[in-house]
Order: C-alpha cells, then sequence, then structure tokens
C-alpha cells in the first residue's frame, strides 16, 4: 500500500457527505488535501475539523464546478501551489425532488447534467495535465448505484448522467493508462447523506441508519488511494447489506407467487 504522506489531493463537493468524508480519510493519511464546492463555508468547517485533528492540511478552494473557467483557476492553483496532483476525488453531485418524466423541465434538465457529469467532465479535464507531466495519479470518482442500474427513485437524468459517469471513468483508463494515470469509479447504493433530503419523499431516520454511512465511502477512497501504483481499481459496485431494492423485489415476487 502506497504511504500517502507529503501527496496532493483534490477533493470535490467536500462540503458534505461522500466528499467530506473522503477529505478527512485522506488527510488521516497525510495527504494535503484541496476542497472545493461551492458552500466556502461549510468548506471552510471541514478544513477547520481536519487542520486541528493532525495529518495532512487542508485548503479551501471554492468555485462553482458547472463554470469550466473556475475548475481551470483551481487546477491551476494547485499546479502552482503544490507542483503536483496525486489524488483526484471527483465527487460533487445533486439531485432535485421533481425527477420523473412527468415532472421535468429544461431547467432540472440542465440542472442534473451540469451538476452530475458536465461538471466532472471539466474536473477530470483541469486534472489530467498535471498527472500526465508527472506520469502518474489516481482519480476516484463518485458514480452510483444508479449508474448501473436503472431504477424509478433517483430519476432519469440522475440516472443518465450517474451511467455517463461510469462510462467517462473506464474511458480515461482507456486512453491514460500509458501515462501511468489510473481511474476508479464507484457506484454506491443507498448512502446516508444530505442529497437524500431532496427525495420527493424525505428519509426518517430509521432508514438512514440502515444505509452505508459517509465513513464508509471514506475509508474506502482512501483504500483505492493507497494502492500501488501498478494497480487501478476499475469499478467498485458497494451497496447496503439491507439493500431495499431487492428487498422489494423478493416481496413482489412472494405476492406473484402468493397470487399464483
Amino acid at each position: 500500500m502506497r504511504d500517502l504522506n507529503g501527496k496532493i489531493a483534490w477533493v470535490t463537493g467536500a462540503g458534505s457527505g461522500i466528499g467530506e468524508a473522503g477529505a478527512v480519510a485522506l488527510a488521516r493519511e497525510g495527504a494535503s488535501v484541496v476542497l472545493t464546492g461551492r458552500r466556502k463555508g461549510a468548506l471552510e468547517a471541514v478544513a477547520e475539523r481536519i487542520n486541528a485533528s493532525g495529518g495532512g492540511e487542508a485548503h479551501v478552494a471554492a468555485a462553482d464546478l458547472t463554470k469550466p473557467a473556475a475548475v481551470a483557476k483551481v487546477a491551476e492553483a494547485i499546479r502552482r501551489e503544490h507542483g503536483r496532483l496525486d489524488i483526484l476525488v471527483n465527487n460533487a453531485g445533486s439531485n432535485i425532488p421533481n425527477r420523473s418524466w412527468a415532472q421535468l423541465n429544461a431547467e432540472g434538465i440542465d440542472a442534473l447534467i451540469a451538476g452530475n457529469l458536465t461538471s466532472a467532465f471539466y474536473v477530470v479535464q483541469a486534472a489530467l495535465p498535471i498527472m500526465r507531466a508527472q506520469k502518474d495519479g489516481v482519480l476516484i470518482h463518485t458514480a452510483s448505484w444508479a449508474g448501473r442500474h436503472i431504477g424509478p427513485v433517483s430519476g432519469p437524468g440522475y440516472v443518465a448522467a450517474k451511467h455517463g459517469m461510469v462510462a467517462m471513468s473506464h474511458t480515461i483508463n482507456l486512453e491514460e493508462c500509458q501515462n501511468g494515470i489510473r481511474s476508479s469509479v464507484l457506484c454506491p447504493g443507498e448512502v446516508a447523506t444530505p442529497i437524500l433530503l431532496n427525495r420527493p419523499i424525505p428519509e426518517t431516520p430509521e432508514t438512514m441508519a440502515r444505509m452505508l454511512q459517509p465513513q464508509d465511502m471514506g475509508a474506502l477512497i482512501a483504500f483505492i488511494a493507497r494502492q500501488p501504483a501498478h494497480v487501478c481499481i476499475n469499478e467498485v459496485l458497494i451497496s447496503p447489506t439491507h439493500n431495499r431494492g431487492y428487498i422489494g423485489a423478493m416481496q413482489a415476487m412472494a405476492a406473484r407467487a402468493g397470487k399464483g
């Protein structure tokens, strides 16, 4: 396993949830983390927590990742101030309450694709030149169970964007493996993060407790980041043991059997 002391990590969507947990886990391993997202106050709170706990340092670089110039500005600052970029956690994402085809409008479609796919492309485009120059780097993208399985809960825009992110990650390995760059895409089932508050029916504390927790994902991010340079973990599909999709399918099967 690699030692992350002195490594530079850029974490997007770092103000809460999986991004926050990933940043904390990487810093605990000794990496210096650059925290990016729209909410500067939330990022500063995460940075304060990291810097008070020892390990790697945290730096705040607030930006709207749907704006390519803003993304490029953060990447250039990382190159200028740190001289390298070893780890990218491409985690920023969002969803909306009115997400079904019957409810979607043009504004919602734009928000979903920009927030979950276009912005991810901008971040990769900005990070790759730094990693190519050093012939090393690992990118870790937060997609979703919805990036591999189509279902009604996440909505068509989110499902399509996360499928796109999965494909994006694999194309990075196709083109960049010869440059020592590795890309991993994570496809988690339900994770107890603030994004679930945007579901049409908000989750309860009881259901949230049964889900994957942000700390579980943070530990996974650190594990992937610590792999030696000759190892590429292409994709991880992970879910809670109490998988409501599976349970619903089994209940439907039992109901059909009872009627038969």
